[in-house]
């Protein structure tokens, strides 16, 4: 994937978390379309949707803005409801569900034009310790992320401020690649767990796709809802490896199952996105 410079990588993201107050608990951007993003012709067929990772990453960090900074996130559950547009003001309204000594929980409704388009629930929890565990780490199997390859880059990841390398020793199904910001960001715990949950975004689809019989083409495929999971913090800005598998699909409806890596193989983020698989007419 074309890689943008450090210092553009780093202001892009600065901007996409540049939440305006708009209001009690609400906090509003107007979403610009990425340069380089979309399919050529697309002004054709009508403007691209707003990335849904952007929406449900930037919705994390209104809820972080209304959370004590020693409560780090530890989970979110985000529904996609309606297809985003660029160029139109984006409005999160935060709710305060409730404020606890160990565990504080939030819902932001993301709404344009009056009509919300995601929500997302949120857990925030303080420090504590606890017994560690984890599965065997798929690290060692991938390969250091400069012997990866260069992905296609499809349309939609044109201009998103990320590198991204494809993993060596893919096996059937499973999809591995290193991904980071090429940019050094903030040390802020709040942008990088936002950035994660953007590029978690980047594969469901397409891993539940080339699950099933019908190409892509003849299926209307979007994600439906998100679920992450973050066991340690993480940067953004420093190699991570993104696991996905397909786990079924059944009834127009698909699931997909990923983890996120360190370089020293620490599992840092579970997630699991129910994906719509819907063959179309001229399917």
């Amino acid at each position: 994937m074309g890689v943008p410079g450090d210092n553009d990588a780093g202001a892009r993201v600065q901007a996409l978390f540049d939440l305006a107050p708009a209001g009690p608990d609400t906090f509003r951007v107007v979403p610009r379309r990425p340069p380089r993003s979309g399919p050529p012709g697309w002004a054709r067929t009508g403007p691209p949707r707003l990335f849904g990772g952007q929406v449900a990453s930037q919705a994390l960090v209104a809820a972080a803005r209304t959370v004590e900074a020693d409560h780090a996130v530890n989970s979110l559950h985000a529904y996609f409801l309606r297809p985003g547009r660029y160029d139109v003001p984006l409005d999160y309204v935060v709710d305060r569900i409730r404020d606890g000594r160990s565990f504080t929980t939030r819902r932001v409704v993301a709404l344009q034009d009056g009509a919300a388009i995601l929500n997302l629930d949120a857990s925030f929890h303080r420090d504590e310790p606890g017994e560690e565990a984890q599965p065997p780490s798929p690290v060692p199997r991938a390969g250091p992320p400069e012997d990866g390859a260069d992905p296609d880059e499809p349309p939609w990841a044109r201009g998103r401020p990320l590198e991204m390398r494809v993993a060596r020793g893919a096996t059937p199904g499973v999809r591995r690649v290193w991904v980071r910001v090429p940019a050094k960001l903030p040390d802020d715990p709040v942008v990088h767990a936002a950035m994660i949950a953007f590029l978690s975004d980047m594969g469901p689809v397409g891993v539940v796709s080339g699950s099933l019989t019908l190409p892509r083409q003849s299926r209307m495929m979007a994600s439906l809802d998100h679920c992450m999971w973050f066991h340690h913090p993480a940067r953004a800005d420093e190699w991570l490896l993104y696991e996905l598998e397909a786990v079924a699909g059944a009834h127009a409806r698909g699931v997909a199952r990923g983890s996120l890596w360190t370089l020293d193989g620490r599992l840092v983020v579970s997630l699991v996105q129910e994906v719509l698989a819907r063959p179309t007419e001229e399917g």
